[in-house]
């Protein structure tokens, strides 16, 4: 498998959310994907552009909110102004991946390309890059035969964070290509125990590659009138503002995945390159960190730890200073500080959700 471009190949970034997992350092206003969360000195919507530059070139659509799109653009400065699609709410993944499909499908009509679309989340990690674009190869390889294809990744531990794919019997004429028989919700840790010990089933980290017209034809299969409306949005953009507020606000999954796998639809690629969604701060320090101190995401010298383990981001400017505290979580803003533990990070989103409770969005 040639690690390179492929042709007539777009990426699509659906770039939305607000990190609430990751207060006070990810807002809504701010949310992580435009955060340095690894300490290369690349946000992780630049690394995400960065891996997918090789596949695509500047073929891109990064559909974003309104509020992020200067930020986005200032980010992706190599890219031209219609790569950034601005949604004027949230509506959720499918609406804005839909819409990207819609744009997709009517350039292939007018340039008779073979338009193959692969949609990846903005604020992932990969470790290994060229297993990655090797994978996506082989997504795009089975997508071209009308296949929605997801690529599945391969579990490290039975997790109750992420939903779950289940193979089936392998793909005619694609040697890792196995036929999806179903997309299982977030299960118990126990359950995921089960699933990790038949060796069939792969974690979903939403990755979708497909034929924009096979993606809109599966959601017209559910719902004649979202499919419809978002191609009538990619010929008439003027009008976004007016449609957009009554689109549904479904998940991709929801609204296409899990009914084209019922229907034997959907097709999915093992990857196996080191893949994080940074989904909370426990996930980021085991992402960053040395089990035995405290990792500093930031400026070391304003961190003084003795006898202590977890993740410190100083981003106040003062000194922090931890000590004789295991798996502990500090981040300082200059309007938030969060203490916590790394077994208590799931919960950090009922901060979040308290602080609107209170009537304080500017914090939040």
């Amino acid at each position: 498998m040639v690690d390179g471009e492929i042709d007539a190949f777009w990426a699509v970034v659906p770039a939305g959310g607000a990190g609430t997992r990751l207060w006070p350092l990810s807002r809504s206003s701010s949310p992580k994907f435009l955060h340095d969360l690894t300490g290369q000195g690349r946000t992780l919507l630049e690394q995400t552009h960065d891996r997918l530059a090789p596949l695509v070139d500047d073929r891109f659509l990064i559909v974003t909110g309104r509020a992020h799109e200067q930020a986005v653009r200032a980010q992706l400065t190599k890219l031209g102004p219609e790569s950034v699609i601005a949604e004027p709410s949230p509506r959720d993944s499918m609406a804005a991946i839909g819409l990207a499909a819609a744009i997709l499908e009517r350039r292939a009509s007018e340039t008779g390309e073979d338009v193959v679309m692969g949609s990846f989340a903005a604020d992932h990690v990969i470790a290994d890059q060229a297993a990655f674009r090797r994978t996506v190869a082989q997504a795009v390889a089975a997508a071209r035969e009308d296949w929605l294809v997801t690529i599945g990744i391969e579990p490290t531990f039975p997790s109750s964070a992420f939903g779950y794919i289940r193979q089936g019997n392998g793909l005619p004429g694609h040697e890792q290509a196995r036929v999806v028989e179903a997309f299982v919700e977030k299960p118990s840790v126990s359950v995921a125990e089960e699933y990790l010990a038949t060796g069939q089933y792969r974690w979903n980290a939403g990755m979708f590659v497909v034929r924009p017209g096979v993606l809109l034809d599966l959601l017209a299969d559910q719902s004649p009138d979202f499919a419809a409306a978002l191609r009538e949005l990619a010929g008439a953009p003027e009008r976004l503002d007016e449609r957009w507020p009554g689109l549904p606000k479904v998940a991709i999954d929801h609204a296409v995945a899990e009914p084209a796998a019922a229907a034997g639809r959907v097709a999915t690629v093992p990857g196996s390159f080191g893949w994080d969604d940074v989904g909370d701060f426990d996930s980021l320090a085991g992402l960053l960190g040395d089990a035995e101190k405290c990792t500093v995401l930031g400026d070391p010298d304003l961190v003084l730890s003795r006898q202590s383990t977890g993740l410190v981001v100083p981003g106040s400017g003062r000194v922090i200073a931890v000590l004789g505290l295991d798996d502990v979580v500090v981040i300082d803003t200059p309007d938030g500080l969060l203490v916590a533990s790394r077994e208590a990070a799931q919960d950090v989103k009922s901060v979040v959700a308290e602080l609107k409770e209170q009537g304080r969005p500017e914090l939040t």
